[in-house]
């Protein structure tokens, strides 16, 4: 892990499996080792906010062994109800070298896991698929992305919680609420979070 401070309370880990040194972070603020507000995981780094003492917790996180992937774990599981008629099946199905029905069949028997969230409120960067299986963004993202789109970009899939412009592959929609500020927490898809999309 790389470890370097980042203005007056906060420390960005440079990491390899984000969403396990997050899980290993958050074990450590809940046995009262570290002191922090927020840990948010992203792609290539971990953001651990609210600390009092930046540069003690860079002593501490320096040198120390980076967790293991399968060190993060959650017992939340979410299963999303999909009708898979994206208008880019036919586009990912090239792309893979299958036929659409082997498309919508990899996707459903793939257990995924939100590797971390952003974009917007309630969007969760799920991971799962194997490299191979990446697929480019549109050349020209669409104005308008109708809320509930499952989609595909790079290695990851991704469920729009709202309408939006967006560039991602477009394979199916699900009726689910990904992002409601009445509950706890507002996201559905929360870092940790297993992930099965089942047909509707």
């Amino acid at each position: 892990m790389r470890v370097r401070g980042v203005g007056w309370s906060a420390v960005l880990v440079e990491c390899d499996v984000p969403l396990a040194v997050a899980a290993w972070l958050g074990e450590l603020r809940a046995a009262g080792e570290i002191d922090a507000t927020e840990i948010v995981p992203g792609e290539a780094t971990v953001l651990v906010d609210g600390v009092p003492e930046p540069d003690a917790l860079v002593a501490v996180l320096d040198g120390a062994a980076e967790p293991a992937a399968g060190a993060a774990s959650s017992a939340r599981r979410v299963e999303l109800p999909t009708v898979y008629d994206g208008a880019d099946l036919e586009v990912v199905a090239s792309h893979w070298g299958v036929p659409v029905a082997e498309v919508v069949a990899r996707h459903v028997d793939t257990e995924f896991t939100v590797a971390f969230c952003g974009f917007a409120p309630g969007f969760g960067y799920l991971t799962g698929l194997p490299a191979s299986l990446a697929v480019p963004r549109l050349a020209t993202p669409r104005p308008r992305v109708p809320a509930g789109s499952v989609g595909l970009a790079g290695r990851y899939t991704g469920v729009y919680p709202g309408a939006s412009p967006g560039g991602w592959l477009l394979i199916g929609r699900t009726d689910a609420r990904l992002f409601d500020v009445s509950t706890s927490p507002p996201a559905l898809l929360t870092p940790g979070t297993t992930v099965r999309f089942v047909r509707a």
